[in-house]
């Protein structure tokens, strides 16, 4: 029986990947110039082509030359990235759909490899994934020289602390499996394994931490996790670590990987017996829970729903910091304020569903019911925890004493 509160409960409920090789554009129509302010086409008669184009993989139906090129053109003028020069960066954007890429033509080399930082960077529905193209000359940065803060790139370079997470469940997808990984930290670099490069999940993926120190506290936690009907195989990659060493992924190109076996020793009874706290990710947005009425009604329906699965002793759903949004001025005060904003929210746990039970029995009942259902027309992400497991923002934080009543809107 569905919940009845706000009816966003549905009944159970599918992405991209590595790019393609490029292999010229010979036949394809000529590229769609962009209007410039400033600077034309042939205004950089001494810098080659190949070192003012980027290459950019995983693109949509719904990106066009015009969006994709206003898009990158907004984002290096409001992050101040490039030379700064007068007019766009942008000078021309060819797409092709059949094999869902995309060219992009910038006024300089600089400007070029200032774009880099942002792979990985969400654009309409994904990550856009930004590389140099087949016949780049130059020199090759592997590390964008600028941080974007938010955006992940999608190139995990080879390291000790590259790690491979496998035995995802195919229906998830970047964002999702990203907001698991993020419990332990944030994520510097990730790229989920597609067939073909933009087809369908092959249940694997590689990421990396910002902060170093916190990757074997997230492989503790996550390998032989159950998640939905499936564990998952968490480890470091090869990279950095002495031949032969017990429990390594074997370092093979992506499309050469074999299948991921269920771990021998899976997440079962004996290490489950204390995990009494469901936790539930891409489930709720932060505009889900800013209005206290539409909190209240959210916070009832996912209380009734929980229960039918065992008694529930605590729910917390977690709100985000309220914005005031005169202080978002354009420039880099505004922007900033912006990010620090987001950043706070990720801290202390907003977009997930924490449910306490009474016991592991009723936790693991929740899990097997909701794992994979829909909510608000998203595929639920479900898992149980101890109270000891090491996850940020901590339990003991998440779980502190508070009013009965749904708590108010936290002011910034």
């Amino acid at each position: 029986m569905q919940a009845k509160q706000t009816g966003l409960f549905n009944l159970p409920g599918a992405n991209r990947t590595q790019v393609p090789p490029i292999l010229g554009i010979a036949g394809l129509p000529p590229p769609i110039p962009v209007q410039t302010f400033g600077m034309g086409i042939g205004s950089n008669p001494n810098l080659s082509r190949q070192s003012r184009r980027l290459y950019i993989g995983s693109i949509t139906p719904e990106v066009n030359e015009q969006n994709l090129a206003d898009f990158f053109n907004s984002k290096m003028i409001e992050m101040d990235i490039g030379t700064g020069g007068p007019g766009n960066p942008v000078l021309a954007v060819q797409c092709n759909y059949e094999k869902n890429y995309a060219f992009v033509e910038f006024r300089s080399a600089e400007d070029a490899t200032a774009a880099m930082a942002f792979d990985g960077i969400i654009f309409i529905n994904g990550p856009l994934k930004i590389r140099r193209p087949k016949d780049y000359g130059g020199v090759e940065i592997t590390v964008p020289s600028v941080h974007v803060p938010g955006v992940v790139s999608t190139n995990v370079p080879d390291s000790i602390n590259k790690v491979f997470v496998g035995g995802l469940p195919t229906y998830l997808n970047e964002e999702q499996v990203q907001e698991l990984l993020k419990s332990f930290g944030e994520l510097k670099a990730f790229n989920l394994v597609r067939e073909n490069g933009n087809g369908l999940s092959k249940g694997f993926a590689f990421f990396e931490y910002v902060d170093a120190s916190v990757t074997d506290v997230a492989i503790q936690s996550l390998n032989g996790m159950e998640l939905g009907d499936r564990y998952l195989v968490v480890q470091r990659a090869s990279v950095g670590a002495k031949p032969g060493t017990p429990g390594m992924i074997p370092n093979l190109p992506y499309d050469q990987f074999p299948e991921i076996p269920r771990p021998i020793m899976p997440a079962g009874e004996s290490s489950n017996a204390d995990a009494r706290i469901l936790l539930m990710l891409n489930m709720v947005t932060p505009d889900d829970l800013t209005n206290d009425d539409e909190y209240g009604d959210l916070y009832e329906d996912v209380k009734e729903e929980c229960s039918k699965y065992g008694n529930v002793e605590d729910l917390r759903i977690p709100r985000p910091v309220k914005k005031d949004k005169s202080k978002w001025a354009p420039g880099e005060p505004g922007q900033q304020t912006a990010i620090e904003a987001q950043r706070a929210d990720e801290a202390s746990g907003v977009g997930r569903v924490y449910v306490k039970y009474v016991d592991a029995e009723g936790a693991q009942t929740g899990l097997k019911a909701l794992a994979g259902r829909s909510f608000a027309g998203r595929s639920i992400i479900a898992t149980v925890l101890n109270e000891d497991s090491q996850t940020t923002p901590p339990l003991n934080l998440i779980f502190a004493p508070q009013p009965d009543a749904p708590p108010p809107l936290p002011t910034s």
